[in-house]
């Protein structure tokens, strides 16, 4: 369904794209809204939202709702995917997996605040180090935003193992700044971790649920859009808008630090200029 609904975008009106959007980024609110809830949300009139509804062929809201419903409230494979079953062919895992990272990628367009992004490029640009600490699928991301942003010249490393983290964070200083990565937020142990960044000064970023305890810990949230249940299926989605999210912050960067951003991804692609094996590539 939510794959049916980022398909027809490009067919849909700039008002009824807005709702779009909406079901996208919340399909669980969505289906539980009121339909002056879902237009103010969206910023359209209630008819756009009945509209929207027939433009994908329903007969008006609650036979949308029912069918978004329907697609989102089934368990799928617990610990694998949840919009998967257990006899989906081939094409379909495609469709799904494919389908779900897509419409997630463009319902966290309405979670990202432009503001806060300001915010972090700019806390960013002024810190002495960068750290960036996060778990399991988490910790990969982390890693990835370390291989970006320490090419810029800046001061950058990657910590996955919560104990490092905890001893790393206690050193820190007012100069520096932490970037925690966390789909639940919750993780015990990061949230000590950031607490201790905190104490001794340090400026602490975010990427993680909107609502969640890290959030309300850190002094600049990059709010991550997605209702995976974390507890009972493998992450996919979230580690994707994560991905995401670092993208948008190593290239705002970029643009802000300009000729020395420049210089430097040059130095560093000049250094590995000759380690690559010459094919055919026809």
């Amino acid at each position: 369904m939510l794959s049916k609904i980022s398909e027809s975008l490009s067919n849909l009106s700039g008002a009824e794209r807005k709702v779009a959007e909406s079901a996208l980024a919340e399909p669980k609110w969505f289906v539980h809204a009121a339909v002056a809830e879902i237009a103010e949300r969206a910023s359209v009139s209630q008819p756009t939202v009945i509209r929207f509804c027939r433009s994908l062929g329903y007969k008006g809201l609650p036979e949308f709702k029912l069918a978004l419903s329907a697609s989102i409230g089934h368990e799928g494979m617990p610990y694998v995917h949840e919009e998967l079953n257990a006899d989906d062919n081939m094409g379909s895992v495609v469709e799904k997996v494919l389908g779900n990272a897509a419409a997630s990628l463009l319902g966290e367009r309405r979670f990202l605040k432009e503001s806060e992004l300001e915010n972090a490029i700019a806390i960013l640009m002024h810190a002495r180090r960068v750290e960036f600490y996060g778990v399991g699928n988490s910790g990969i991301v982390a890693q990835d935003a370390q291989h970006k942003f320490f090419r810029f010249g800046m001061s950058t490393v990657a910590y996955v193992d919560t104990h490092t983290q905890l001893m790393a964070a206690s050193v820190l200083t007012e100069q520096d700044v932490l970037v925690a990565i966390s789909n639940t937020g919750s993780s015990i142990e990061l949230l000590d971790a950031a607490s201790i960044a905190k104490e001794n000064g340090a400026t602490v970023i975010a990427l993680t649920r909107n609502d969640s305890p890290l959030a309300q810990m850190a002094d600049c949230v990059l709010s991550i859009a997605t209702q995976e249940n974390a507890e009972l299926y493998t992450p996919m989605v979230s580690r994707i808008l994560q991905l995401a999210v670092i993208d948008i912050l190593a290239i705002g960067l970029a643009l802000r630090l300009g000729d020395t951003a420049s210089t430097q991804l040059q130095k560093s692609k000049k250094s590995i200029h000759n380690k690559h094996i010459e094919y055919d590539k026809d």
